[in-house]
Formats: structure tokens, sequence, C-alpha cells
């Protein structure tokens, strides 16, 4: 009898950790798949008009992509530049093709903005959203279009020409 009991109790064990198993790799390969290939993407801006995307469809929240030319390298430097550059900013995470940033209102709301460069195609994305409530009233948009057009100064000014370089 007291075998019986172990041998329920190891049968439910296992059973029990290749459940948990199961979930862990679940759940990684969903963060990875939110994530796009490669861990390449941004994420989608939720329903809520208070986020702006590069990558979105809805026209109401696309902003245009971030044109560079040079490296990489050269690009996020120039934008990790122009993001201390601007009132209540502070650059979080910055490596390889990722810059992520955090703006601060005088209230003291936070938005979280994350740029993505695809290097191949001369291009930053980026992502910009209040991190709560549901109106931004433009905020992050003139934010992105602020950034857009002082990180074509700072280039062209790296570049050391004019319009044509780039």
């Amino acid at each position: 009898m007291g075998i019986g009991r172990r041998r329920g109790s190891v049968f439910k064990y296992n059973h029990m950790r290749t459940f948990l198993i199961f979930l862990l790799l679940l759940e990684l390969s969903l963060l990875a798949s939110a994530a796009g290939p490669g861990g390449s993407d941004l994420p989608p801006c939720p329903s809520s008009p208070n986020c702006v995307s590069s990558r979105d469809p809805d026209p109401a929240r696309r902003v245009d992509p971030i044109p560079f030319r040079g490296t990489p390298e050269e690009a996020r430097e120039a934008l990790e530049a122009v993001v201390r550059s601007l009132p209540r900013s502070k650059v979080i995470a910055s490596s390889g093709d990722l810059v992520r940033a955090e703006f601060r209102s005088q209230l003291g709301f936070v938005d979280d903005v994350e740029f993505r460069i695809d290097g191949a195609a001369g291009m930053i994305h980026v992502r910009s959203a209040s991190r709560k409530g549901y109106w931004d009233l433009g905020v992050n948009r003139r934010r992105v279009v602020a950034i857009r057009e002082t990180f074509g100064n700072v280039m062209e000014k790296g570049s050391g020409g004019g319009p044509e370089n780039r």
C-alpha cells in the first residue's frame, strides 16, 4: 500500500513537471513571436490614442520612420545624442539595433520610446507610447517629429555636408 502511494506521487510529480515545462516553453515562444522575427520588431500600439509607431498600419497612429545614411552605429550614437538633448529624457537601453528611452512630462507622466535601427534599409523605426492614461494630446507624435528633425540636422552636420549627403 505504501509503494502504491509513492508510485502515484511520482506519477503526479512527473506529470506536473512536464506540464510546467510545457507552460514555460509556451511562454517563451509567445514572447519570441511578440518580438517579431529575430526579436527586431516594435510592439504594437494599444487601442488607445496615446501611441504612435512607424510600424502601425492605422494611419491615425502611423508616423514615418527616421531615415539615415552612414552606419547603424553612427545612427545609434546620433540618436542617443538627440534623445539626451531633449528635456526630461533618459536613455534606458542601447545596444545593437535597439535604443529605449523614457520621457517624463512636467506632471510626472512617463512615455516609453523604442527605436529599432534597420541598417539594410537605412531607416530607424520608432514607437512612442504613454505608459499610463488614455489621451496624450498629440505629445508622442510631436516628439517623434521633433526627434526626426533634430536627428536629420545632427546627421547632416556629422556627414559634413548639405541635403545632397542625406
